[in-house]
C-alpha cells in the first residue's frame, strides 16, 4: 500500500531547468537535481561538502534508451568534479544528502542497493562496471538505510528517473464481457496483442504500457520500418542486448515484465511494424484499449 507525501521544491537560481532543491515531508535528508552545464555553479553549494550517494543520467551510448551510474562519496564533491571531467555521457545529476546522518559505511549501503535494484529492473543500461557488496553494518543502521532508501525510490520517479521501478504485478482478473469497462488502478485490464505467430499480454499502467514476462515478438521487423520508424528495431536491439528479449526459435520472448512508453510502442516492438497501440490492444472481449479507455472516459 502506498503512502500519500508531500515535496517542497526550491528553485535555485530561478531558471526552472537548473539547479533543483527537493525535500520530502518529514524526512530529513534533501535531494539536488541539476543538469552537467550547471555543475561548476552548483559545487560551490555547502551540501557537495557532505556525504551522499548520486546518479549521473544520460542517453546510452549504444542503442536507445538512458543510461545510469550510481555512485557515493564522502563528500560527494571530488567524486562529482571528476566525473564532471572524465565521464562523457551524464547530462544530469541527482545527488541525495543528510548531514550528519549519513557516514561513509550508510552511503556504501545505499549505493550497492541501488546497483542491485537497477540491475533487477533492467529498465536502463548501467555504466557501472562493478557491483559493490554491501558494507558489513547494525542491524539499526539497515534498517534507518531501508527506510531512506524507500523515500529515495519513492521520490525518484517524480524527478523523471525510472530507473529502478519495476512494474507492478497485474491484477489476475481481467474485464469480461459481462462487467464493466471501469476499473480502480488495483485491478487492471489484461489485454492481449497478436498476430504474425506472436501473442503478447500486456496492461496499461502509471510506469507505461507494461508488457508482462512469457509474451512473444516477431523476429523480425517489416520492411517498412527501416523507413518510417527505425526507432522500433533500434529499442528491439537493445532489449535484445540488455536480456529483456531472447530468441526463442522462431520468436523473440520477454523474459520479464517491461514497461513502454506507450502502448503503440509496445505493440509496434511486439508486431514488427507500425502499430496503434489502441486499436490492436484488446481484452478478452475483444474490446480494444480505445474502447475501454472511451467507456473509462465516460463513466459516472
Amino acid at each position: 500500500m502506498t503512502t500519500p507525501f508531500s515535496l517542497r521544491m526550491f528553485v535555485a537560481d530561478g531558471d526552472p531547468d537548473g539547479l533543483r532543491i527537493v525535500e520530502r515531508g518529514n524526512w530529513n535528508a534533501k535531494a539536488l537535481v541539476f543538469p552537467r552545464a550547471v555543475f561548476p555553479k552548483t559545487k560551490q553549494r555547502p551540501e557537495c561538502n557532505l556525504p551522499g550517494v548520486y546518479l549521473l543520467l544520460g542517453p546510452a551510448t549504444e542503442g536507445e534508451g538512458d543510461a545510469l551510474y550510481i555512485g557515493e562519496g564522502d563528500p560527494v564533491k571530488p567524486r562529482l568534479e571528476s566525473h564532471f571531467a572524465n565521464k562523457d555521457f551524464w547530462t544530469r545529476a541527482v545527488f541525495f544528502t543528510a548531514g550528519d546522518f549519513l557516514n561513509k559505511t550508510c552511503i556504501q549501503y545505499l549505493e550497492s542497493r541501488l546497483i542491485a535494484i537497477a540491475r533487477a529492473a533492467n529498465r536502463v543500461k548501467l555504466e557501472n562496471g562493478n557491483a559493490p557488496a554491501e558494507p558489513s553494518i547494525s542491524e539499526a543502521e539497515r534498517a534507518d538505510m531501508e527506510v531512506f532508501l524507500g523515500h529515495m525510490l519513492g521520490l525518484l520517479p517524480i524527478l523523471g528517473v525510472h530507473a529502478f521501478v519495476r512494474p507492478e504485478p497485474a491484477a489476475t482478473l481481467a474485464t469480461t464481457a459481462a462487467e464493466p469497462a471501469t476499473r480502480a488502478d488495483t485491478r487492471r485490464a489484461i489485454l492481449t496483442c497478436a498476430g504474425k505467430g506472436v501473442t503478447a499480454t500486456g496492461f496499461d499502467g502509471t510506469e507505461g504500457f507494461v508488457v508482462l514476462a512469457g509474451s512473444t515478438a516477431v523476429a523480425e521487423v517489416a520492411p517498412v520500418v527501416h523507413k518510417q520508424c527505425p526507432w522500433v528495431e533500434s529499442e528491439r536491439q537493445t532489449l535484445l542486448g540488455r536480456g529483456v528479449l531472447t530468441r526463442d526459435g522462431t520468436v523473440l520472448r520477454f523474459t520479464q515484465d517491461y514497461p513502454f512508453n506507450s502502448p503503440s510502442g509496445a505493440a509496434a516492438a511486439i508486431l514488427g511494424r507500425p502499430a496503434n497501440g489502441r486499436v490492436e490492444w484488446k481484452d478478452p472481449a475483444g474490446r480494444t484499449l480505445k474502447e475501454l479507455q472511451t467507456a473509462q472516459a465516460a463513466a459516472k
